[in-house]
């Protein structure tokens, strides 16, 4: 299996509750990345502020890497906006961030994931109400992403972190309420872990929903320093055919450089 490996990064500065193995200038995580032989980059923004989009596609050119994915952690980490929120200017407020980080995607040919962005369930209002301005959000967002060419990640989170889509089952379920086509699923293992009945039991029920997966061990560390079964996983994404990234997001543990190093050096015995 010939499987494209990625590396969730983020600029100095990102919040510290953004989950990823570098936060630092851009060019020296990139560069790094390429020399410890990762195929790409995710990166984590909060704003478009954030992102020189010309230094950023040399440095992709320079390094021979891709980036597939913009994600959108730090809008909800910074003041917890998103699109189940009651309050109509606050979910205006996460959908416009959302959007200048579509448009930042569609910049590199990426796609942008919707973590805790979606929000959680409101005590002041009905679940059915929550839902329905999630759906209402996405909808919004997916009309823009197929005018600007980007796809969008539901990424499953679990019910530690927040109480709305814990599992594929469920984020399967809103999808298809949702009807938009270019709008699928992103695992985590490590979330995965904890609400999956079987991680590759998942992988083969839900694989035609699945666009990208993010990887970590059981406990948010290197693959290989937790109990997860990778072989296991791998055989199975290799018989259903998955082509899309695998990409490290992972804690900085025991420190960055030799975090990043032992995930790439471990996931490439099986890719």
């Amino acid at each position: 299996m010939s499987q494209r490996v990625g590396l969730a990064i983020a600029p100095e500065t990102a919040l510290p509750s953004a989950f990823v193995v570098f936060r630092d200038r851009l060019e020296t995580s990139i560069k790094k990345a390429a020399q410890l032989g990762y195929d790409g980059i995710e990166l984590a923004l909060l704003d478009r502020s954030q992102a020189d989009i010309d230094g950023i596609k040399r440095l992709l050119a320079e390094y021979h890497l891709e980036l597939p994915v913009v994600s959108t952690g730090q809008i909800y980490g910074q003041s917890a906006l998103c699109f189940t929120d009651p309050d109509e200017s606050r979910r205006k407020q996460a959908i416009a961030q959302s959007n200048c980080l579509m448009e930042v995607a569609a910049e590199f040919g990426a796609m942008i994931n919707i973590g805790r962005v979606r929000g959680p369930y409101f005590d002041t209002i009905s679940r059915q109400a929550a839902e329905d301005n999630f759906l209402r959000s996405m909808e919004e967002l997916a009309a823009l992403g197929r005018k600007l060419g980007v796809d969008l990640l539901l990424e499953p989170v679990n019910r530690y972190e927040i109480d709305f889509v814990n599992s594929c089952a469920e984020g399967a379920e809103i999808l298809d309420r949702l009807g938009c086509e270019n709008v699928k699923l992103m695992p985590d293992l490590f979330h995965m872990n904890i609400e999956e009945p079987s991680i590759e039991g998942s992988f083969r029920k839900y694989i035609d929903y699945i666009g990208y997966i993010h990887f970590a061990d059981s406990n948010r560390y290197a693959p290989g320093r937790g109990h997860l079964d990778f072989a296991s996983i791998f055989t199975v994404l290799t018989a259903l055919q998955y082509d899309g990234f695998i990409t490290v997001e992972i804690l900085p543990y025991p420190e960055p450089d030799v975090a990043a190093k032992e995930a790439v050096q471990y996931l490439r015995k099986y890719c």
